[in-house]
């Protein structure tokens, strides 16, 4: 008996250091994170680009197979990738009241469709030409189409553009991409679990009514439940608002309307005070949102898959660069803005970015195409940067401009919604 209890004493003993061995591990990677995110920070910084492309290349260099592999366990690295995109999705949500997403619906509808029909099939005529199958092909005409609200409203920030012309219409175009994806990613899903055809229709007609129902409460009655959400304590109002999001992405999730979705509609469902105070309160964390959730997105690439696909995403960041330049130029042909304002709300659209990835995530993870993580990876990496650069290069012709040709025709939009 007692050389049982001996025998037990020990063996727990044993379970009790290797729980400690684990929580060390994880503390130890999550401090590293932290740690070389400030340094990849600071470089793009010094660089004066978008910080997205570099956290990106981090994963990539220090993931499997890469120039200076680190081993991450992989339970940490999915939850962080998971509720980074769910928290960095829901402050995106937060940005869009629900009186700015019926203006934006209805005064923006032919310049978002104009963005769909020029930016969607360069992508899935690429996955086409690529042998890629169908669905492969949709997946990358999605990543091709949506552009990056994340690195847009920062570079728009940083620039101190938020008020000029053309501003207005490029958040618009955003708006209405970010409610597409609502649609697009849960429907997505249903195809990607490849159910029956009976079971299939079943799951895309609970996805429309649970999204649809969603979304009609975020634009009807999102004030009611912000009245009812709102308190004095700063400390309640963020934990009352993040449980609200996290407990909302897991039920989507069962429902398979996407955990990401639920949050960004959570967000969206917020206004006024509460959703006015619960940015603020989330605003020095969401940088950290981003950068986890593009970080541990390069963990899973392989380095060496990315030189096989890197010619086609060079060749596809030239023809979509192009196609977002035309989205913004058509866009803003009837608000009597200068050529080099509606050259700028072109060039502004170029970044790819958060929902690029999340579409590219959820292909990977069904092993949909081996090559889609690579050419996403790669294509994200090129037209972050060239956007960010462009669109920094664009700014002096803005103050240079002759706007004399332009005074005497109306501008209705001198302010940005954000």
């Amino acid at each position: 008996m007692k050389a049982n209890l001996r025998i037990i004493k020990q063996e727990s003993y044993i379970v009790a250091v290797q729980n400690m061995d684990v929580m060390s591990l994880t503390l130890i990677e999550l401090g590293m994170i932290i740690f070389g995110l400030s340094i990849v920070a600071r470089l793009a910084s010094r660089l004066g680009v978008s910080a997205i492309p570099f956290y990106l290349l981090a994963g990539l260099a220090v993931g499997n197979n890469s120039l200076v592999p680190l081993s991450f366990s992989e339970d940490f690295v999915y939850l962080g990738a998971e509720i980074g995109v769910i928290l960095l999705l829901f402050t995106l949500g937060l940005e869009y009241s629900s009186e700015r997403l019926k203006e934006n619906i209805g005064c923006a509808l032919p310049a978002s469709v104009v963005d769909l029909v020029l930016n969607f099939p360069p992508g899935f005529l690429a996955g086409l030409l690529l042998g890629w199958g169908v669905l492969a092909s949709v997946l990358l005409g999605g990543i091709t189409y949506i552009s990056s609200s994340g690195i847009i409203a920062k570079l728009l920030t940083d620039l101190e553009r938020m008020d000029n012309d053309e501003t207005c219409t490029v958040l618009s175009i955003l708006v209405l991409e970010d409610i597409a994806m609502a649609i697009f990613l849960p429907l997505i899903t249903i195809f990607l679990i490849k159910q029956g055809v009976l079971s299939g229709l079943l799951s895309i007609v609970v996805v429309l009514i649970a999204g649809g129902g969603m979304l009609y409460v975020a634009m009807h009655y999102g004030k009611v439940l912000s009245r009812l959400i709102s308190h004095s304590s700063d400390e309640i109002i963020l934990l009352t608002t993040l449980g609200i999001a996290i407990l909302i992405a897991g039920l989507s999730e069962r429902l398979q309307l996407s955990a990401a979705v639920g949050a960004f509609l959570v967000g969206i469902t917020l206004s006024g005070d509460v959703a006015k105070r619960t940015h603020e309160l989330m605003h020095p964390l969401t940088d950290w949102f981003a950068a986890t959730f593009f970080l541990f997105f390069g963990l899973g690439i392989d380095l060496y898959s990315l030189p096989p696909v890197l010619f086609p995403a060079l060749l596809l960041v030239v023809v979509t660069a192009a196609t977002k330049l035309l989205t913004g130029w058509l866009a803003t042909r009837h608000k009597g803005m200068s050529p080099a304002n509606r050259l700028s709300a072109g060039v502004t659209l170029i970044a790819r970015g958060e929902f690029s990835l999340v579409i590219a995530g959820m292909g990977v993870a069904a092993g949909l195409e081996p090559q889609l993580g690579a050419m996403t990876a790669a294509y994200v990496l090129c037209s972050a940067l060239l956007g960010t650069i462009l669109t920094r290069a664009i700014e002096p012709r803005l103050v240079t401009a002759p706007a004399a040709k332009y005074a005497q025709i109306p501008v209705n939009s001198h302010h940005s919604p954000r």
